[in-house]
């Protein structure tokens, strides 16, 4: 069953540590993508999702420009980010959904855990799916390496970054 992702009820979240003392949280506001959901063989299930990299927020307007610039996403060369799943299996009550993730022109296999909330009836009579997910990259892995380091010795921005989806679908007829 194909399934569209509901662009105004889903988001791709984000945060990274800064300066070592704090957390920094941000979101890309466009996104889209399809995904096709098998409960009795999730093998047979995948997801393709992308978000505009120009859609970055973290409710810092000169942070914003900078993420958006060459020092991290460059988003006018980069203008996507996206993930093409290569495999989903059960994990306990949680799935594992790994697939390639492409940002500033690099493509590196990740894998997120997924929480599953299944599928309701909304008032309209649509079939809904909720989903939300988790992972951890290295930003130095896709060519993001801006940064400098604190004369005590830590990162400016932290290389790990936690990517949180939050994901609402409706099924295609």
């Amino acid at each position: 069953m194909a399934w569209q992702i509901d662009a105004a009820h889903s988001q791709i979240g984000f945060s990274v540590r800064h300066m070592m003392v704090s957390t920094v949280r941000g979101r890309f506001s466009t996104v889209s993508g399809t995904l096709n959901i098998d409960e009795a063989n999730p093998a047979n299930s995948w997801v393709e999702a992308e978000a505009d990299t120009a859609s970055i927020s973290t409710n810092d307007a000169n942070r914003d420009g900078h993420l958006r610039s060459a020092d991290f996403f460059d988003a006018e060369k980069f203008p996507k980010v996206t993930f093409k799943s290569t495999s989903v299996a059960k994990d306990g009550d949680n799935y594992k959904v790994t697939g390639d993730l492409t940002m500033h022109g690099v493509t590196k296999p990740v894998t997120f855990t997924v929480e599953y909330s299944g599928v309701i009836k909304d008032p309209y009579g649509l079939q809904r799916a909720g989903f939300d997910a988790q992972a951890k990259i290295n930003r130095k892995d896709f060519g993001l390496g801006w940064g400098g380091v604190l004369e005590t010795g830590g990162a400016i921005v932290s290389d790990e970054v936690k990517i949180i989806l939050e994901f609402e679908a409706t099924l295609q007829n």
